[in-house]
Order: structure tokens, then sequence, then C-alpha cells
């Protein structure tokens, strides 16, 4: 055999490499991909933003207005002052002391008012809690009522009831009520000692 000869036999053994077109006979995808362009993929995500904005428009647009199942009717409701006159208001902090435990525990803060019934001209202290309006002060100002100074304290009074009627039932206390200066601390003093006074007449 010549060196010719067993050149051509040596290309002839040996395979080519397969072509793209081979692997497209059997369903495979070219192996190269078109990368998109940049200036498509920023428009695509300038319109998938702006989608989104009107979507977002559309929802807040949306008004849904329900009609009541049950109507309910105004009651007048009764806070058992309206035959009375407020003398004075003024806000403070009421404590009652607990002769079990020996100590003073808040009852709770806001407004107290002087309130002189227009019949029978007596004078009771009404106070009711912040928020929840419930009644922690309810008794008549008796003759014998008095207000004693609180120890190192110039702008709170401490003073005894026979007939606080706030829980419901006529019960004896002990009472220390607060004010934020002492300027309504004095004009506290002022009113209860002129219905005191008053009192003392009937």
């Amino acid at each position: 055999m010549s060196a010719e000869e067993s050149k051509v036999s040596e290309e002839t053994s040996i395979p080519k490499p397969p072509t793209a077109n081979v692997f497209s006979m059997f369903g495979a995808k070219k192996e190269k991909k078109e990368e998109p362009k940049e200036e498509e993929s920023e428009s695509k995500t300038e319109s998938k933003s702006k989608e989104g904005e009107e979507d977002k428009a559309e929802e807040e647009e949306v008004d849904v207005h329900f009609e009541p199942l049950v109507t309910l009717e105004k009651v007048d409701v009764k806070t058992y002052e309206e035959d009375e006159d407020v003398l004075f208001k003024v806000r403070a902090k009421l404590f009652r002391f607990h002769a079990d435990t020996k100590e003073w525990k808040e009852r709770g803060t806001g407004d107290v008012k002087f309130l002189k019934h227009k019949e029978t001209g007596k004078v009771r202290i009404l106070m009711r809690r912040d928020k929840t309006l419930k009644i922690c002060a309810n008794h008549l100002i008796s003759g014998d009522y008095e207000l004693k100074p609180n120890i190192g304290s110039d702008r709170s009074w401490v003073y005894n009831v026979t007939a606080d009627v706030s829980e419901g039932e006529p019960e004896a206390q002990t009472l220390a009520i607060r004010f934020g200066n002492k300027e309504n601390a004095d004009l506290f003093k002022e009113h209860f000692d002129a219905a005191r006074d008053a009192a003392k007449k009937d």
C-alpha cells in the first residue's frame, strides 16, 4: 500500500463531528439564542409598570356602597343631671382609702362637678371617669363634712362621706381628691365650704 492510499483510508475512517442540522432532525433546538436588545427590554418593563399603575387606579376608583340591614332608632340617654345646674367643674383625680388593706387606691380621673338641684337646692358632688364616663363619686354635701389638707400637698384634700352612691348602694367612704395645681384645689374648697354652709342652714 502506498503512502497516498494510506492517507486516504485514514481520512475516510475518522468520523466528522455532527452539524447542527443533524440535531434539528431529532427536534433539538439550536444552541444559539438571540439576546433581546436593551431598548426592547426597557420598553417591555415600562409597559408592564404602566399596566400595573392602571390596575391600581382602577382598584382605587371602585366605590362600594352597602345598604344597612338594620336601622337603629335614636335613644335619648339620661344622665340624671337634667334637673340640676352646674355650679363648678374642674378636672381632678380621686382616691379611696381601703381600711382592710390600709392603703389608698385610685378610683379614677375626670371632671368633678358641683350640681345644685333646681327644686330642693341641695348640692352634690358628681365625678365621672374619662372615656368610660363611669361614675366614681356621687354624694350630697352634708353640713358636717369637712375638707382636710393632705399631708405634704397643697393641691389635694381628704374628707369623709357617710353615703356615697357611686357603687349603687350608699356607703361610707374616706376620699382624697387631687388637682393639677393649688388654684384649682382652692376653688374646689370654696365651693365645697359654700355648699356645706348652705346645708347647715336647711
